[in-house]
């Protein structure tokens, strides 16, 4: 078995503390992807599961074993990290094998696993370059061919993509995806790329300032976000946030007004928040519609406009607000400078003071 579980976690430098506190269980066989910005915690909770970080409080068990005190090389993981580390002056086949002959595995033994490994990642005909020979592409799959011949329970991925070019960073992302789905073992990968984790993951972690913030399938992150700061960072592009306040009450629906768009009021699905109290408005690119196809709509200043081919954004603004609006159909939207949306309530999010989802 290959399941993780951290139980209150916490992990401090001095008097300054970096995790505060991580519950988290990881079933074997998932895709499991930390995601948050820069700072949050992220790298450091995934060396703290390799054991290149002591852990200041909590407990690690990986296959239910108790792996706090336990050597690295003996938690039955492997890690890819962000920079290749291959050692320039060896072949292919010498890299990936390299842990292997230092740990004193057979030569014929060696020899079948680098091939496995090989096959696995297109790699045969390469192994007996060396690296400076190779693309940045190939050189990141050298070193998770490293770690797979060591045939870990858990693989852990410390941004393997930052290097790569955009193109090469797709590719490599469904090279990982297919490598998941054919070895079947547990992985954690840590990204700040919310596309990434989007298009990766079974479960997506979102961590900020050392604290997991919401836990969940991509999808249901995307459509059910549990607070302000999840509903921004899942998505590209971002949601768009309007100030409003709460103006009437009533059962199950809340009628907010537009701070910043003078006469706007709908009514959205929701229990919570009191009459008076300033909310924050969330609505996704696409949740805008044609004017008159909502309950409210808004008149916007056009900044500019994207296009994309099949699909467009544009950039507008209104009230001191920037809003991203994305149009099938906007070709012709390229010289106006003005343009009005509607808002559909039941699309719509509300957040209260503190960041936290209104329901």
């Amino acid at each position: 078995m290959s399941s993780l579980k951290l139980s209150g976690v916490r992990k401090s430098y001095g008097h300054v503390e970096v995790i505060k506190g991580v519950d988290l269980e990881i079933k074997s066989k998932e895709f499991v992807v930390f995601v948050g910005p820069s700072g949050c915690g992220k790298s450091t909770l995934l060396r703290m599961i390799a054991g290149l970080e002591h852990i200041s409080a909590g407990d690690l068990e990986i296959g239910g074993t108790r792996m706090n005190d336990v050597d690295p090389s003996k938690r039955g993981i492997a890690m890819v990290f962000q920079s290749y580390a291959l050692y320039p002056h060896m072949t292919v086949r010498e890299n990936m094998g390299f842990a292997l002959r230092f740990a004193g595995v057979a030569k014929d033994q060696i020899a079948r696993q680098v091939q496995d490994a090989a096959r696995i990642l297109a790699l045969e005909p390469l192994l007996d370059r060396l690296p400076k020979e190779l693309s940045g592409g190939q050189r990141q799959r050298v070193a998770i061919g490293r770690a797979i011949v060591r045939n870990p329970e858990v693989f852990l991925f410390d941004e393997p993509l930052s290097n790569l070019d955009a193109e090469l960073r797709v590719h490599m992302r469904i090279e990982i995806a297919r490598l998941h789905k054919e070895l079947q073992t547990t992985v954690i990968y840590v990204t700040h790329d919310q596309v990434e984790a989007m298009t990766l993951a079974d479960t997506i972690v979102v961590l900020r300032d050392g604290v997991i913030e919401q836990v969940g399938r991509p999808l249901d992150l995307y459509d059910n976000p549990a607070n302000q700061f999840v509903a921004g960072f899942i998505g590209s592009p971002k949601m768009n946030f309007l100030a409003a306040s709460i103006v009437e009450k009533s059962a199950g629906s809340v009628t907010v007004a537009l701070r910043n768009h003078s006469g706007v009021q709908f009514t959205v699905p929701a229990s919570g928040g009191a009459v008076g109290e300033d909310v924050t408005l969330g609505v996704r690119a696409e949740h805008f519609g044609e004017p008159g196809a909502g309950a409210a709509d808004i008149r916007l200043n056009v900044d500019v406009a994207e296009h994309l081919g099949s699909t467009s954004y544009v950039y507008a603004n209104a009230g001191g607000e920037s809003l991203i609006i994305e149009r099938e159909e906007s070709r012709n939207e390229m010289g106006q400078e003005h343009i009005t949306v509607s808002i559909s309530p039941e699309r719509a999010f509300l957040f209260d003071s503190k960041g936290q989802r209104i329901r």
